[in-house]
C-alpha cells in the first residue's frame, strides 16, 4: 500500500519530521511571572505523546511588556528559562518528539485580561496592565489606550530581546525557533498598512514595512545555530480592506526564503477589529497554496483542518507540506493516531501504550 502522504517524512531546514502533522503553538495564560508552571508540563507532556511530528511551545514574550496577558509564557530572563527548563525535561524523559518555540511580542495587543475573563484590555494603571508600544500610536480598537510609537532605540531592544530569547532557547536544546509575525502582534502590526502609519524608514511603503520584521529574522537566524531551522508564522490576509494581502504575504514569503528562512506557516486574520473572516473548513489552505506556488520552502497549513482525509487532500495535492492543528489536537490529543489508523499508515506511540493498540489496525504502532 502507498504511503499517505500525511505519514510521509519531511525535511525543514535540517530537522527531520516523521510526519506532515505539526502541532501549533496554543497559548495557555497559565504562566505566573511568565515563568511555566505544572499545568505546562501536563498540556505539553500529553501532546508530545500524540504521534505528531513535531510540539510547538505556544507564543512566548521576549519582554515582559511584549505578553498578551499576564499570564503568558516568556522567555527573558534566569527564571523564565529554568521554568521552561523544568517543562522541558519531564517532557525529554518519555518522548523523543521535536520540540520548537515560537517568540513573540503583542505590541498593541499585549495587557490584556485572561481569554476565560473576557480579555479585554487592562489599563496601563492597573493590576497586571502596562504600556503597550507598536509601530504608531494607533489603538486596536476604539476605547482602548493608545500604544506608543517605538522610536529607534525602541526598534533595537526588541530586536535584541528576540536574539536574547533565541540564544536561550537554544541553551534549552530547542530544535526550532518560529517567529510570530502573524495575528495582529507586534510584527504583523509593522506589516500591515492598517497599523504602521510611519513616515520613517519603517512605514510607507512594502519595502519599508517589512524592514523591521525582517531585521528580526535575520538578527535571529545570525545568533540561533545555523543547524537548526528559523520560521516564521504569518497571517496571509487582514481580511481589512486595504490591509495586509496574500500578494503582500507571497512578496515577504520570497523576502524570508532569500534570507535562510526554513519554512513558513500561513494562518491570518488578528490585525483588525473590522476584519471579516470567512470561516470555514480549511479556510486559509488557499492562502498557503499561495504562498507554496511561489517559495521552495515548506509550507504549513492551519485552520479549522480536522478530518483525516481532509488533511490528507491538503498534503497529498500540494495545497501545503504539512498541516499544524490547534484546537483539534486540543479536543483530540490523540488525532494523528486516528489518522494513522484511518488513513492506513504507521504512527509512533509510548511503550506504555502500546497495547492499546485496537485489534484491526494490526500495524498501526511503531515503539517509541
Amino acid at each position: 500500500m502507498t504511503q499517505p502522504a500525511l505519514f510521509r517524512p519531511i525535511r525543514v531546514g535540517n530537522l527531520d519530521l516523521a510526519n506532515r502533522i505539526v502541532i501549533a503553538p496554543m497559548c495557555q495564560y497559565s504562566a505566573e511571572e511568565g515563568q511555566m508552571t505544572d499545568w505546562h508540563l501536563i498540556h505539553l507532556g500529553q501532546l508530545a505523546l500524540s504521534g505528531a511530528s513535531l510540539l510547538t511551545i505556544e507564543a512566548t514574550a521576549v519582554l515582559p511588556e511584549g505578553r498578551i496577558s499576564y499570564a503568558d509564557v516568556g522567555l527573558w530572563n534566569d527564571a523564565t528559562e529554568a521554568a521552561m527548563r523544568r517543562t522541558l525535561e519531564g517532557i525529554r524523559r518519555w518522548s523523543e518528539m521535536p520540540i520548537g518555540i515560537q517568540l513573540a511580542h503583542a505590541g498593541r495587543k499585549a495587557s490584556t485580561d485572561l481569554p476565560w475573563n473576557g480579555g479585554a484590555q487592562i489599563a496601563p494603571d492597573h493590576a497586571h496592565g502596562w504600556q503597550t508600544v507598536a509601530p504608531s500610536a494607533i489603538a486596536f480598537a476604539e476605547g482602548q489606550n493608545a500604544p506608543m510609537a517605538l522610536d529607534r532605540a525602541g526598534l533595537e531592544r526588541v530586536r535584541d530581546a528576540f536574539v536574547a530569547s533565541a540564544l536561550r532557547a537554544d541553551n534549552l536544546g530547542l530544535d526550532l525557533v518560529q517567529l510570530h509575525g502573524a495575528h495582529g502582534y507586534l510584527m504583523h502590526q509593522f506589516l500591515s498598512p492598517l497599523s504602521n502609519r510611519r513616515d520613517d524608514d519603517y512605514g510607507g511603503s512594502l519595502e519599508n514595512r517589512m524592514r523591521f520584521p525582517l531585521e528580526i529574522f535575520d538578527a535571529v537566524r545570525a545568533a540561533f545555530p545555523k543547524e537548526k531551522p528559523v520560521s516564521m508564522r504569518v497571517s496571509g490576509t487582514d481580511w481589512v480592506e486595504g490591509g495586509w494581502d496574500v500578494e503582500q504575504t507571497v512578496a515577504f514569503a520570497k523576502e524570508l526564503e532569500r534570507r535562510g528562512c526554513s519554512a513558513i506557516h500561513v494562518s491570518s486574520g488578528g490585525l483588525h477589529a473590522a476584519q471579516q473572516i470567512p470561516v470555514g473548513p480549511g479556510y486559509q489552505v488557499p492562502l498557503a497554496r499561495a504562498v507554496k506556488a511561489e517559495v521552495g520552502i515548506p509550507v504549513i497549513a492551519v485552520g479549522l483542518i480536522t478530518g483525516f482525509e481532509q488533511a490528507e487532500a491538503i498534503v497529498g495535492t500540494g495545497d501545503a507540506d504539512l498541516v499544524a492543528l490547534a484546537r483539534t489536537i486540543l479536543y483530540d490529543p490523540r488525532w494523528p493516531w486516528h489518522a494513522a489508523a484511518e488513513l492506513g499508515a504507521t504512527v509512533r506511540a509510548p511503550n506504555q501504550y502500546l497495547r492499546c493498540q485496537p485489534r484491526q489496525f494490526k500495524n498501526l504502532f511503531e515503539s517509541a
